[in-house]
């Protein structure tokens, strides 16, 4: 079917004289379905709807939507698959050098808040009644009045900035599906209320609804910020979550309860549409996203892990839904015809790879547990561990001619795989599905940190790991840690860099915490309030403590050892550094002092 249109000049090769919508991406036009923008224009276009795409336009001039005509129905605004200020600052809001959903990695084509710039260009063009629907990550994660780390205040939701007409949360193909049929029937953008999975504004709020606190009230008190997220959090399921309501001046954001997850055969169709599975071929550089994900497999939605400081739980929600084994294997078989395809799958999973159906029987008829977790903070009896249906699809994966190697790359969730009573899967698992290391994110040993992570206790990750090395000779666990997590002391930071340093650990990468709208870690972050506790919570927050907590973390290079040794110092915490770095420091100065050896011999005998 080929690429959708991306200029007027391909809608009338197309014989287009209209067309219904407008999609707009921040991320480079890739028809892939693990870019939102493919998979809602693909969705569209399967119920009869036209689409074009305006991929990374200009953001300083009209000039690239003055080149489309008006569309007959909307704009459809997205943001990218990543929050575009995530996108563009590090977490010490230096400017980012690359952006992988670019053209060529080059960084500077996406704008900050890029739902607000894309809005008001749209009004300037196509005339403020447009109606203009935001969704993808950026927008669902910012539909209330959240705290924005950039700004470091609270910020309004995302509607009332942008003054857009309407905003789909979540896995948005049920809501566009019924808002553009809603559209070509006629009705108005204002009058489109009742779609689960959306939000609105509105002066007349339903009465019937749970009242979060204002936007008045949370942008001046921490405590009423922690209860709207609270509230918000515990409304966030498709069975029994209540409609939300949040004031804002004199108007009123209305949440309407989440959408509910597709079935297995609703998702298969999704993933079966006719993707391209490349980047539009008028980009003369690769996207550099798509290279690790081109021939990887999106099995399953949703994750009921549910860690803190994660958006998954606000946004694909704790319902897993999964794909049916006959629908992976037909991807998976296109693989194959494919020129670029050299035999590797390189992925199999989801959210958590090892999720593959919904936490317990209750969920879908009942929804999920509010006020608790499922995995935290041990298994819940009622979970039903199993991984038989992960294992029948990597096995038929296996079998398919021209199939070399099929790898998880995806996050296993490694407390639920030592649930399993059964080892099948661990041992298929190490024997076929890992390419010499396995990824799994402990995030932290420190149970206090854990606790407020909502991560498992270290118990279990040194469990898992005794496990797998029993297993396995060449093989290795890659762990990955967290530092400056609310809650994260400087003794809960001694305490991972002591265990990094007695298991010979050395992370190349650690990721400070950043603080993304919508998480519950984020709202500790900024409230130092744990909101579905109401506990006090440490936060580490100067840029002095958060560089010291990171660098204890790679103490085995030697610049970190001088700077962590300086900000010890600094906070009178000299007890530390013989501890930390003796044998460090010792083993240094015998390097230095046998490469100082080696070149006086070099030298003597070169004369």
């Amino acid at each position: 079917m080929g690429f959708l249109p991306i200029s007027a000049a391909e809608m009338k090769d197309r014989g287009w004289d209209t067309y219904d919508f407008l999609l707009v991406s921040a991320d480079a036009y890739v028809d892939h379905s693990s870019f939102g923008h493919a998979i809602i224009s693909r969705v569209l276009e399967n119920e009869g709807f036209r689409v074009a795409i305006l991929s990374r336009p200009q953001y300083t001039s009209v000039i690239d939507f003055a080149a489309f005509p008006k569309p007959k129905l909307g704009i459809l605004l997205s943001c990218g698959n990543l929050d575009s200020m995530v996108s563009n600052y590090t977490v010490n809001k230096k400017k980012r050098h690359k952006d992988v959903y670019a053209p060529g990695g080059h960084a500077g084509g996406r704008p900050d808040r890029c739902a607000i710039v894309y809005a008001n260009l749209a009004r300037q063009v196509f005339g403020k009644d447009i109606p203009i629907i935001l969704g993808g990550l950026e927008p669902s994660l910012r539909r209330f009045a959240h705290y924005d780390y950039w700004d470091n205040k609270v910020r309004r939701s995302i509607l009332f900035d942008a003054r857009a007409s309407l905003l789909i949360y979540g896995m948005g193909e049920r809501q566009i599906v019924e808002i553009a049929h809603a559209l070509q029937n006629g009705i108005p953008i204002s009058a489109i209320t009742w779609v689960p999975g959306t939000a609105y504004v509105t002066t007349s709020p339903p009465d019937d609804a749970c009242v979060l606190p204002s936007f008045a009230e949370v942008s001046t008190d921490r405590r009423a910020f922690a209860e709207a997220a609270r509230l918000s959090y515990l409304q966030q399921d498709p069975v029994q979550g209540k409609t939300l309501v949040q004031q804002h001046d004199n108007r009123y954001l209305v949440q309407n309860p989440p959408a509910m997850p597709l079935t297995e055969s609703e998702l298969d169709a999704v993933y079966e549409l006719p993707y391209m599975m490349e980047a539009h071929p008028s980009y003369t550089e690769e996207v550099p996203a798509l290279k690790e994900i081109q021939f990887s497999i999106t099995a399953s939605r949703g994750c009921f892990g549910s860690c803190n400081f994660c958006s998954l739980a606000f946004h694909q929600g704790r319902i897993v839904q999964s794909r049916s084994i006959d629908s992976v294997v037909r991807e998976a078989t296109g693989f194959t015809k494919h020129p670029l395809f050299k035999g590797y799958i390189h992925d199999v999973g989801g959210p958590t790879a090892n999720f593959l159906q919904p936490a317990c029987e209750k969920q879908l008829k009942h929804g999920h547990c509010a006020e608790k977790q499922c995995l935290f903070p041990k298994v819940c009896p009622s979970v039903r561990v199993s991984h038989e249906k992960y294992l029948k699809m990597l096995g038929a994966l296996r079998r398919i001619p021209g199939i070399k190697k099929v790898f998880i790359r995806s996050g296993i969730r490694y407390d639920y795989l030592m649930a399993d009573k059964d080892d099948t899967f661990f041992k298929t698992l190490c024997k076929h599905h890992i390419s010499g290391q396995l990824r799994v994110a402990p995030e932290h040993i420190a149970e206090n940190t854990l606790r407020l992570m909502g991560k498992p206790s270290a118990r279990i990750y040194a469990s898992f790991v005794k496990k797998f090395q029993s297993c396995n000779d060449n093989q290795y666990v890659v762990p990955y840690f967290m530092s400056g997590h609310p809650g994260c002391t400087l003794d809960d930071a001694v305490t991972l860099a002591l265990y990094l340093k007695e298991n010979h650990i050395h992370p190349q990468q650690v990721q400070d915490f950043y603080p993304t709208p919508g998480t519950i870690s984020t709202a500790m972050y900024y409230t130092g309030i744990h909101p579905l506790t109401g506990e006090h919570v440490y936060v580490p927050r100067t840029e002095a403590e958060k560089q010291l907590q990171r660098l204890l973390l790679q103490l085995y290079k030697p610049e970190n050892r001088r700077l962590a040794r300086e900000g010890l110092q600094k906070i009178g915490r000299t007890d530390l550094i013989q501890k930390l770095m003796r044998n460090e420091d010792k083993n240094e100065t015998i390097k230095r002092k046998r490469s100082i050896s080696q070149s006086k011999r070099g030298v003597k005998k070169r004369g």
